[in-house]
């Protein structure tokens, strides 16, 4: 991995508005953690003392009901912010955060964060776009949770993360099949069927070991076109 410094930042979409001196004084102000695999960033519920920056690394977030099930809202690739919202309502993480591969985090103090809002105009009215635009994505993915089959959710997860990874055919998949049927909101045996018929289908390839040290599988996409009309609401295959 490339030597961190206050480059890194740059490719954070919430700091994309920031000048130079800003980055740097906001690199020097914050501070660095690791977490490895399964480690928690943060618990629902506690103080958000911190903004989270996601340089490296996948994390989901999760929360889990009274009866013990865990929902996972999704994950996020670093480079990234992680849980804005928390420090902006004050009512603690929305969610707990879990590391699913490496992470890099540098842990921004919210006093700095909120000064970065009140002093600079370009900075909020872009923070609050990156919120209307995720509570917009979220209220959608809800939508699909509760009308779409699985097989419609899983395929148009697939087509997104290809879109957002824009690298070869292949998603990652970390977590494996568990994180990923908390995501979409069903069982790890609805998934794996799910999974099954499109392979049968030759929509997608066989589910590889990932070869970058982490363990990760991946998922390789063989014709997105005809995944694309699985994922569209009126697809035929069930649950």
């Amino acid at each position: 991995m490339p030597t961190p410094d206050w480059r890194r930042l740059q490719d954070v979409p919430l700091f994309a508005a920031l000048p130079e001196p800003d980055l740097r004084h906001l690199w020097d102000t914050s501070a660095p953690r690791r977490y490895g695999p399964g480690e928690t960033l943060r618990h629902q519920g506690a103080p958000a003392d911190h903004l989270l920056v996601l340089l490296d690394g996948t994390a989901s977030a999760s929360v889990t009901t009274a009866a013990g099930r865990v929902l996972r809202f999704g994950t996020w690739s670093g480079p990234c912010a992680v849980d804005k919202v928390a420090l902006l309502d004050r009512a603690g993480h929305t969610a707990t955060f879990t590391a699913l591969t490496p992470c890099a985090v540098r842990a921004v103090p919210r006093a700095r964060f909120t000064t970065l809002l009140d002093d600079s105009t370009a900075v909020r009215a872009h923070v609050l776009r990156l919120l209307a635009a995720q509570a917009r994505a979220q209220q959608e993915r809800l939508t699909d949770t509760a009308t779409l089959p699985c097989e419609a959710r899983l395929a148009s997860w697939l087509l997104d993360e290809l879109s957002r990874h824009g690298t070869g055919s292949r998603v990652p998949l970390p977590g494996g099949q568990r994180a990923l049927a908390d995501l979409l909101g069903v069982t790890r045996v609805t998934v794996n069927r799910a999974l099954s018929r499109l392979r049968r289908d030759g929509l997608i390839g066989p589910t590889e070991s990932g070869g970058n040290g982490t363990g990760d599988s991946r998922i390789q996409v063989l014709a997105p076109e005809l995944l694309a009309l699985r994922a569209a609401p009126d697809a035929g295959p069930g649950r």
